[in-house]
């Protein structure tokens, strides 16, 4: 990376002679300053300001270039983004201008309040006359600079190889910097400014193009992918192309010459450790482990049914020693001693005594004898249910009632009890007929049960769809109505709805005085709609054979309602999940300056703007020899950090040639040094006398003001 940030304090401030002026390129990326004769600046760094704020006691501080990234131990940097002084190359934020002026000159070791050096800064062609008014008045003001002289950072750069021989005297100097990209003739070793071309795309929108793409193709490295990284990936990879669509299909296609030309990026990983199958010295000491727990679990469970045992039986010999008790007692007395013990009445106290033997016996696993033995007395229990209800009193009718509740309760236990058992049965039967046919031939067999299993499975799904459907649709569709896709239970349920709406719609309405009209409600109320609900017998013979497919063939995965919503299995995460693939992107993003409307800025390229500033050239000048014309793409100077790409001085020479004349000679250039040659030809144009005729001081700023600074321009040729 050629942009390195130097920031160390230096110590030889006071030996410097104050007639030897302070030059500073103050470019919306870098800052640079340093003295008029060297040939390296002595400060660099970023032009941005961060303001974050103490962790702990809040106070905020104020952070020049680059942070420190020890500082984000201490500091919160994520509240408070880096800000520019900087609209467009403009400078119009001049509280952070002085922030970066203030850092600067105390990494150049002034120490006094007044700087007694003369100034010489740079700014972008065509400078507004308000911003280069409100930097004078900072510099006269907070400074106390003794004079200040204002020059183009492209005029130096082109004047500087013009010194070195690399580019003449009449040129265009195409300077691409950080935010906007300049186009400047040169005539006579002068800057017209009255023809250059101006275009608001830089390296930040590059790099915030390349930053958006590579977000978008791997968000899940979002946090690694900062604007430092990736700004280096840009310098480090990518390049103009010659044919931006040739290009685009190259990587369309593919093969072997797209991957060489893509690049990729690893990211710090870490394999997962691979767990290794645990011995048989650890697999028995794990299985004696389980079973020491496992025999201790087994002891607690045994102490806990043994102790309930004994609480059940003491429980027991205590109401039976009751009912003796209860024996002996005169009828007169009966109540004041039931009221000692707390129950009611004897029935409550045989009650009990049942419930604590059912309870016992179930403790002791002996629930089946007491159903055998409860079996057989079933019937005393309902000895009103014969006896008609004229024979019986009131109380008797309501005894009646529960004894026939008891005995309905009771029997259709049984029932499903015995449909239980022969399902178990038949279950039983119809698996060792499988079990036979399986055994005799296994892959015949298989291949039935998943025949079967698929056309279960089709029917079911086929039976869901058609209640949905019948359940969603309210309206007709292509003549198709609800009414035609209910099935038998709901349309006689639509009728007798319909009947009661039509019977009860004429006088008074009588509905529930009669017992028959409750048993319609029930009917009607009835949600026959959701008897699908319940598992028929298609879909427990396709659970049977799903299971039965699961025991017998490892590979059979059965069909759940949830597939379709369930998520998919994670994966270890391997080294090409942390590799970052750059591809189209290496000449994608640069094409934006030669076509800024790839990100939505309609403006002319670099090649366009040359053109335009020919044909300016030709309208503004007046005597324009047609040789020193044709001497302009001659020499075309390409400088600035964005101009640093592989294959910039072949796409501006055939954008050129499109527009110029048959035969006009073209020749691009390279500056010796894109980045640093703008510092380097305003620090050699400051040891010159000419620099202390050209710079104005403070006095000459009050008295001629404004307009005089408005056509105030730099003359470079001496």
């Amino acid at each position: 990376m050629p942009f390195i940030s130097q920031t160390e304090r230096q110590s030889d401030y006071n030996l410097i002679p104050s007639s030897c002026p302070i030059v500073i390129d103050n470019g919306a990326s870098y800052f640079r300053m340093g003295w008029a004769g060297e040939s390296e600046p002595r400060i660099i760094f970023r032009n941005i300001v961060q303001r974050p704020r103490h962790k702990i006691t809040g106070e905020t501080v104020t952070i020049v270039g680059d942070h420190d990234p020890a500082l984000l131990k201490y500091f919160d940097c994520t509240r408070s983004g880096p800000r520019s002084a900087f609209d467009n190359d403009v400078v119009f934020q001049f509280e952070i201008m002085e922030y970066v002026l203030d850092f600067a000159f105390d990494r150049l070791g002034a120490d006094e309040s007044p700087i007694n050096h003369p100034i010489l800064i740079t700014e972008c062609a065509c400078n507004p006359v308000q911003s280069r008014s409100k930097m004078a008045e900072l510099l006269f003001e907070t400074y106390g600079v003794p004079s200040i002289a204002f020059g183009v950072d492209a005029a130096f750069s082109y004047k500087y190889n013009q010194k070195l021989g690399i580019c003449d005297r009449n040129g265009l100097a195409i300077c691409s910097g950080f935010s906007t990209s300049h186009v400047i003739p040169f005539i006579n070793g002068e800057p017209v400014y009255e023809a250059c071309c101006r275009t608001n795309v830089g390296g930040y929108h590059v790099t915030d193009y390349l930053k958006q793409l590579l977000s978008l193709k791997y968000p899940h490295h979002m946090a690694r992918l900062t604007w430092e990284k990736v700004e280096d990936l840009k310098m480090e990879h990518c390049y103009i192309t010659l044919d931006y669509a040739s290009e685009v299909r190259l990587f369309q296609k593919g093969g072997k010459e797209a991957e060489e030309k893509t690049r990729c990026w690893q990211l710090p990983w870490t394999p997962t450790p691979v767990e290794e199958p645990p011995s048989e010295e650890e697999i028995a000491r794990k299985a004696a482990l389980r079973e020491k727990h496992g025999q201790r679990l087994r002891e607690m469970a045994e102490a806990k049914r043994c102790s309930k045992i004994n609480e059940l039986e003491n429980e027991l010999k205590g109401l039976e020693f009751l009912i003796q008790q209860l024996r002996h007692v005169n009828g007169n007395d009966i109540p004041s001693f039931l009221s000692e013990t707390g129950y009611v009445s004897k029935q409550e106290i045989e009650s009990a005594i049942v419930k604590v033997t059912q309870s016992l016996r179930k403790a002791k696993g002996e629930q089946d004898e007491i159903e055998e033995k409860q079996d057989p007395s079933g019937t005393e229990k309902y000895t009103l249910i014969d006896i008609p209800d004229n024979l019986l009193t009131p109380e008797q009718i309501k005894e009646k009632k529960r004894q026939l509740f008891l005995k309905t309760t009771s029997e259709g236990r049984q029932r499903a009890k015995q449909k239980r058992f022969e399902q178990e049965l038949e279950r039983e039967r119809r698996n060792k007929e499988d079990e036979q046919r399986r055994l005799e031939n296994p892959e015949v067999y298989m291949e039935q049960l998943r025949v079967k299993y698929k056309e279960l499975s089709e029917k079911v799904d086929q039976r869901k769809k058609q209640k949905t459907n019948a359940n969603n649709t309210t309206e007709t569709n292509n003549g198709v109505g609800r009414g035609e896709r209910l099935n038998a239970a709901q349309k006689e349920r639509m009728r007798l709805l319909t009947t009661a709406a039509f019977d009860r719609g004429k006088g008074e309405d009588t509905f529930g005085i009669k017992d028959e009209d409750w048993q319609l409600y029930k009917k009607m109320s009835k949600d026959n709609d959701d008897e699908d609900d319940t598992p028929n017998e298609d879909e427990a013979e396709l659970a049977r054979i799903g299971s039965r497919l699961r025991e017998i063939d490892p590979t059979f995965f059965p069909k759940t309602e949830s597939a379709g919503t369930e998520p998919p299995r994670l994966r270890p995460l391997t080294q090409e999940d942390f590799q970052i693939v750059i591809g189209v992107e290496r000449f994608r993003c640069p094409e934006i300056l030669f076509r800024p409307n790839l990100v939505g800025i309609e403006q002319a390229g670099l090649d366009e703007m040359a053109g335009v500033s020919i044909q300016r050239l030709k309208s503004r000048v007046e005597r324009l020899k047609e040789e020193e014309e044709e001497g302009i793409t001659n020499s075309v100077l390409i400088t600035g950090g964005s101009c640093l790409y592989n294959g910039m001085s072949q796409r501006l020479e055939d954008g050129i040639r499109m527009m110029r004349p048959c035969g006009t000679r073209i020749r691009i250039l390279r500056a010796s040094d894109a980045v640093l040659d703008t510092w380097r030809g305003a620090a050699s144009f400051a040891s010159t006398m000419h620099f202390s005729r050209q710079a104005f001081t403070k006095m000459d700023y009050y008295e001629k003001g404004e307009d005089w600074l408005r056509g105030y321009q730099l003359k470079y040729s001496f």
